[in-house]
């Protein structure tokens, strides 16, 4: 049925159904932000209805336009558009939001067959999210596009809040975009003045326009509630090609409450029962039933089914004709978006050689070897490129007016890492990003999304432990290990000597699965010798017997991680002297070890044998799981010190006098005994 009244009563009861669906999710619920989709949904619905192209039926569609709600409290707004205009969600999950087993989370989880393009919640992580996408459009442009034959041609639309533009990291990442001239990237900037606390004059009064100016920006500003004005805007928006473009967009939280628009009353809680009623007579809507659509409201939103068909339709007829002309194009872009990697890319990864490396070096000789076979292998470090290894070598960089492969994060690790993960969403890419171990803990929101997500991001964190030395304690990392490892789905591996730094590299260039971190030293570290001891390529297990008893008893288990594992085998070699019947335990990763069976891992560490020393310069938790009550651990209990390496190794009792007298204690001996 076709509405009634004039184009803008017809926008209205458009405009008023996003306001009031979300409204009435909340209400039902009991839990959620009703005001940011009521005063919002305005230039949702302009953006969604004029401008964002996308195909309701098919949201994987490679060519359609991104939509990233940052401000993901406002999530009810994402899921009235999604219902609205035909995607995969009805109305009864409109009705279970917020409850257990429903698709309409409290905050947006990234889900690629609904269209939510990603996992937004924590304020500022879908502003950086989108810059990465932006720059995953540009450099798969580049590799892909040829004189017409556009098939990468796509933007990345967001909504953005006040509470999004406090975040430090969207600061680091608008510098970021601006630097690059992402110009595919608009944000619409939710600017309402109120936050939780209240009225955002107690902590907000910067110019967010001169702001984003500075950072080469080009900016705007609306009405929020004014279509046309909405429109222009993000027309001009769209004609803009070398600079990113930030919407401010004046709006009313809660648009419509007549107690409680422009107050923080509408922001985090339901409006209650009786403001609810007189919002809606303020907005001559229906009181009853809860959740009404209009007649004609969907007829208008699902346009959008018919006009996505057309546009991905007239994309596969561009693609087919681009394959007829560049059929090795064409085979290598199925092949990265199936998780394909290309024949023979193993053939540039390196051999350990013979000699002292640290495993950060092996970094480098990986990358630059597989880098000519990785097309889509691209990233950087957050100003650390010489230090952490990661620079490839002859293919230049990703900045303003260039589409190399290095890309300069500058010292902002917490944006480099939401920016990872929108160039990860999608698949297609090998991103990856490195900077000191010490120095994650600035990327631990986004490392959790990532695994949230189950994105395929490779961090390389260097400088693994008090072996950073004369640094001090500011820069040795001590619990950022035992940090890392508590992320469900973050697969940590922290390498003992080149040779198993070589496999993990080789498991997370192959891993599409959830991220990788690998955890390098800055010292040298000895090559094990593989003729004698077990073959590195059991680290993929994440805990082997590198050097077992030579005794038929086993009687004591050494367990360690990186550069102790050396520490390790030489007090392996002291105890044997000595008649101990003694194992080591190469444990890159519990992660990989907890994948194993259990009789595999029972194998390892048989349950018999309860005496277990672990043996690593880091915090001592969790490594009680490996070792159990009656082991023992030589860990760090404290931050460390300013000092040459080998000195504090050996003031922190790293020394094989000290890993041989835990042992014999744990055993009952002492001396020779």
């Amino acid at each position: 049925m076709t509405l009634k009244g004039s184009e803008r009563e017809r926008e209205d009861q458009c405009i008023n159904t996003i306001r009031m669906l979300s409204v009435d999710a909340v209400e039902k619920a009991q839990s959620g932000h009703p005001g940011m989709p009521m005063g919002d949904a305005a230039l949702a619905y302009v953006l969604w209805t004029r401008f964002l192209r996308h195909n309701p039926k098919n949201p994987r569609w490679f060519n359609r336009d991104r939509f990233v709600l940052s401000a993901g409290h406002g999530s009810m707004l994402l899921y009235s558009l999604l219902h609205l205009t035909g995607y995969d969600l009805s109305l009864d999950e409109i009705k279970q939001f917020r409850q257990w087993g429903s698709r309409t989370a409290g905050h947006p989880e990234y889900s690629p067959d609904l269209g939510i393009e990603t996992t937004t919640g924590p304020l500022g992580q879908g502003f950086a999210n989108g810059v990465g996408m932006a720059v995953r459009e540009r450099y798969l442009g580049q590799i892909y596009n040829r004189p017409g034959f556009s098939i990468v041609d796509y933007y990345i639309y967001g909504m953005v809040s006040d509470g999004d533009l406090m975040e430090g990291i969207a600061s680091e990442a608008a510098s970021m975009a601006g630097n690059l001239g992402l110009g595919k990237l608009v944000y619409l900037y939710l600017d309402n003045g109120i936050s939780i606390e209240g009225s955002t004059d107690i902590t907000f009064t910067e110019d967010v326009a001169q702001r984003f100016a500075s950072y080469k920006w080009d900016v705007q500003k609306v009405d929020g509630n004014d279509c046309d004005q909405i429109g222009k805007a993000l027309e001009k928006a769209r004609g803009e090609k070398t600079r990113p473009s930030l919407i401010i967009a004046r709006t009313s939280i809660g648009f419509g409450s007549p107690n409680k628009q422009d107050t923080s009353g509408a922001h985090g809680s339901p409006l209650g029962d009786e403001e609810t009623k007189l919002t809606k007579e303020r907005l001559k809507w229906p009181l009853e039933p809860p959740f009404h659509i209009p007649d004609g409201v969907l007829e208008m939103f699902r346009r959008a089914v018919d006009h996505g068909r057309v546009m991905e339709n007239d994309w596969k007829q561009l693609f087919e004709n681009y394959a007829a002309r560049h059929p090795g194009l064409a085979e290598s872009w199925r092949a990265i978006h199936e998780g394909k990697l290309p024949d023979g890319w193993k053939e540039g990864m390196p051999e350990a050689e013979d000699q002292p490396m640290a495993t950060r070096s092996v970094t480098g000789r990986v990358l630059n070897g597989v880098a000519p076979k990785l097309a889509t292998l691209i990233g950087g470090s957050a100003d650390l490129a010489p230090s952490t290894g990661t620079h490839l070598e002859g293919y230049g960089d990703f900045i303003h007016d260039e589409n190399g492969r290095n890309l300069h994060f500058g010292v902002r690790e917490h944006a480099m890492g939401g920016i990872l993960n929108g160039m990860a969403l999608g698949g297609a890419l090998i991103p990856y990003g490195s900077t000191f171990l010490i120095f994650s803990d600035y990327m631990k929101p986004s490392i959790r999304l990532a695994a949230m997500m189950k994105l395929p991001v490779i961090y390389i964190f260097t400088h693994d432990s008090i072996g950073v030395g004369e640094d001090g304690p500011t820069h040795q990392p001590i619990e950022q290990l035992a940090g890392l490892r508590a992320i469900p789905g973050l697969t940590v591996i922290r390498p003992a000597d080149a040779t198993e730094a070589i496999v993990a590299w080789e498991l997370a260039l192959e891993r599409r699965e959830g991220p990788v971190a690998l955890i390098m030293s800055r010292q040298k570290l000895p090559v094990i010798d593989r003729q004698r001891y077990a073959s590195a390529a059991n680290l993929t297990k994440g805990g082997y017997v590198v050097a077992d008893t030579a005794r038929d008893t086993l009687e004591l288990i050494l367990i360690a991680t990186g550069a102790e594992v050396h520490l390790a085998m030489d007090a392996h070699t002291t105890l044997t002297k000595e008649g101990v019947g003694v194992r080591v335990v190469s444990m890159p990763s519990w992660d990989l070890f907890e994948g194993q069976e259990k009789g595999y891992r029972d194998t390892v560490l048989p349950p018999s044998v309860t005496a277990r020393v672990a043996i690593e310069a880091a915090s001592p938790v969790g490594w009680h799981r490996y070792v159990g009550i009656e082991g023992d651990t030589l860990c760090m209990e404290r931050f460390g010190a300013s000092a040459p390496a080998a000195v504090l190794f050996e003031q922190f009792g790293f020394t094989v006098d000290n890993v041989v007298k835990k042992g014999k204690a744990l055993l009952g001996r002492r001396g020779g005994d």
